[in-house]
C-alpha cells in the first residue's frame, strides 16, 4: 500500500509542511505523481526509523496524551486509548493501514499517532467517545 501526505501526517502527527521539509532535506523519500506525494511502506519505515524522527514522534505521542489529560474543559465525552501490540512489521503495517483508512473516512474528531518502540508497535487514538468507540469496535470485529 502507498500512503499520501495527509495520511502520513495523520499517522505521525507532523504537519504536511513539516513532512515537505523532511522531503526537501532528504529525511523522507517519496514520489510526486500528478502533484500528489505518495510514500511506500518501505519509505515510511526508513523515515520512522530515523533516530531524530523517532524522538519527534515520541514527543508528539506524549503530547497527545498530555493534552488530553490537561484539557479540563471538555464539552463532550472524549476517549484516549493507548494500544501496545507486540506484532511483526507486516502486522504493524496492516494496523496502520486500518486506522488511517478508518479515521480518514469515518472520524471527524479523532487523532491517531504511531510509534515503534523496540518490539512494540504503539498506537495512540484520541477523540470523541462515539467515534473512538466505533473505531475500536471496527478494529476488533474485522
Amino acid at each position: 500500500m502507498e500512503y499520501n501526505l495527509n495520511q502520513l501526517a495523520m499517522i505521525t502527527g507532523y504537519t504536511t509542511r513539516s513532512l515537505r521539509n523532511f522531503i526537501k532535506d532528504g529525511s523522507l523519500a517519496g514520489e510526486k505523481v500528478d502533484g500528489v506525494w505518495t510514500f511506500t511502506e518501505e519509505e515510511i519505515s526508513a523515515f520512522l526509523g530515523n533516530p531524530a524522527i523517532r524522538m519527534g514522534l515520541a514527543s508528539k505521542q506524549q503530547s497527545l496524551v498530555y493534552d488530553f489529560l490537561a484539557d479540563t474543559d471538555k464539552k463532550v465525552n472524549r476517549i484516549c486509548v493507548v494500544l501496545d501490540f507486540p506484532v511483526s512489521e507486516d502486522e504493524t503495517r496492516e494496523i496502520m493501514e486500518f486506522f488511517s483508512n478508518e479515521i480518514g473516512s469515518h472520524c471527524h474528531d479523532c487523532a491517531f499517532k504511531y510509534l515503534k518502540e523496540g518490539k512494540i508497535s504503539r498506537f495512540v487514538l484520541s477523540g470523541v467517545e462515539d467515534e473512538v468507540s466505533a473505531l475500536m469496535s471496527a478494529y476488533y470485529s474485522r
